[in-house]
């Protein structure tokens, strides 16, 4: 490799420790906070049955991405991967829309931490929090990619104490039969009324909102050409997913669900300060609005760094000015340009949402988080043709990660893609949101081909 190949390679500054709490990070968002108690609501104790099915999903999924990345860990994404086996256009549109998600995301957290420090200081604007807030972030992101590795290890240990003290409070209280207002803490208040004690309508609906809880999941895909030791590490992170989904999801719903019947969950307050402040806590709202404020950073800095990635990678090698000029990396080996870039039109549009109505900003994030099916989706295709070349050159042996039961597995992720497309279908709100992805992605089609055209002409 030439002096100038290695100056082009990511740095490999991610400890082993880093990407484990990254991969945590990427399956607890502020959605467990303050979302749990709509998601009971909807669906009763059955809520738990979704997030085990959609958590094997998952895991599956991950599974399918951790063998793509262990195949070339020269990739800088996972988008290398679709590119190669589905082809440059779907590579572009995904690549692009998984960009637009991330930006997306930014754009929605950063407005929630504004509100979250109002809370405390109601005078402080929210426009003002969120350039403070993406000012220090990308700071953080273009001095080394460690910086944003521990940075996003603490901010994942904020989320994680918070989620084991429910559910040791939860065990103590079933163990001493605690009462509550509405009876006392125990096991049989989960199952009160049945698992599917609000049908299987409710059941079926609820996976959108489950689905779309491990909207990041994939992240680890960003990471590998920065790991230490990515075969040891992704591996590693990639295999810990059914427990941290059992833990985080099944064991705070567990315990949320024991100390109150599920019928009593607040499902329009976070359900956390519910029981904090059941047992006497008093500062349980302040605990917790300090800790969805950590995990809506956590989500920014994680929108900075993977659409500072993303971006280098879909302009790497580029001809025009644009691409040159972002897709090449600064002497710290980070992608300076397009991390600057990103955080320039997080911004923009940040000051632009508070002008926007409410229905405006709720629209482009539902279009983006329906988005991440199709770049889920993408990624399991994109492993099927993998493995079918395999198959063709008879290098089996040279299989690193094996898929577990491919291709049922690979088959069974995309049926439950398609499921949860079915779902979007059942809410005016989600069907209007699946249609909007699907426009956005058929435009990205189009530029493309133009593109291509412009090119051969």
């Amino acid at each position: 490799m030439t002096d100038q190949q290695n100056d082009q390679q990511l740095s490999r500054g991610l400890k082993n420790r880093h990407v484990q709490l990254i991969a945590l990070g990427g399956t607890i968002g502020t959605g467990l906070f303050l979302g749990a108690g709509q998601s009971i609501h909807l669906a009763g104790p059955s809520i738990m049955l979704a997030y085990m099915i959609a958590g094997l999903a998952c895991f599956l999924l991950m599974r399918a991405l951790g063998e793509l990345l262990l195949s070339d860990l020269s990739s800088n994404s996972f988008v290398f991967f679709i590119e190669k086996y589905l082809g440059d256009k779907i590579g572009f549109a995904i690549g692009w829309t998984y960009w637009m998600c991330w930006i997306s995301i930014a754009m929605a957290e950063v407005t929630a931490s504004g509100l979250y420090v109002q809370f405390w200081f109601p005078k402080i604007p929210i426009w003002l929090t969120g350039l403070v807030l993406l000012t220090i972030l990308f700071i953080i992101n273009i001095i080394a990619v460690s910086a944003f590795g521990e940075t996003e290890f603490w901010l994942a240990i904020v989320k994680i104490v918070a989620i084991v003290a429910l559910i040791l409070v939860g065990i103590i209280l079933v163990a001493v039969h605690f009462k509550t207002p509405y009876g006392h803490a125990s096991l049989s208040n989960v199952i009160d009324g049945g698992i599917f004690a609000k049908g299987i309508k409710g059941f079926v609906l609820s996976f959108q909102m489950v689905l779309f809880s491990f909207a990041g999941i994939e992240m680890i895909g960003m990471t590998a050409s920065e790991t230490q030791d990515p075969t040891v590490t992704i591996p590693k992170s990639i295999n810990e997913v059914p427990t941290r989904v059992l833990l985080f999801y099944i064991g705070s719903l567990l315990a949320l669900m024991s100390i109150f019947p599920w019928q009593h969950v607040s499902p329009v307050s976070s359900p956390f300060v519910q029981v904090f402040a059941g047992v006497g806590i008093k500062s349980a709202a302040v605990i917790i609005n300090f800790v969805v404020l950590t995990a809506a950073i956590s989500a920014c800095n994680s929108s900075l760094f993977t659409t500072g990635r993303m971006l280098f990678s879909l302009t790497y090698g580029g001809k025009s000015k644009f691409s040159q000029r972002v897709g090449k990396l600064s002497r710290r080996q980070i992608p300076f340009n397009a991390i600057l870039f990103s955080t320039a039109v997080i911004a923009v549009i940040v000051l632009l949402s508070i002008m926007m109505p409410g229905n405006v900003f709720s629209f482009i994030s539902s279009v983006a988080t329906t988005c991440f099916l199709f770049v889920w989706g993408m990624i399991v295709v994109a492993h099927i043709k993998y493995r079918h070349e395999v198959k063709r050159s008879g290098k089996h042996s040279e299989l690193k990660f094996k898929m577990p039961l491919f291709p049922i597995s690979d088959y069974f992720v995309l049926a439950f893609l398609v499921f949860v497309g079915f779902v979007l279908l059942l809410k005016t709100d989600t069907l209007i949101a699946l249609i909007g992805s699907i426009i956005w992605l058929g435009a990205l089609f189009v530029v493309k081909a133009i593109s291509d055209r412009a090119k051969e002409s």
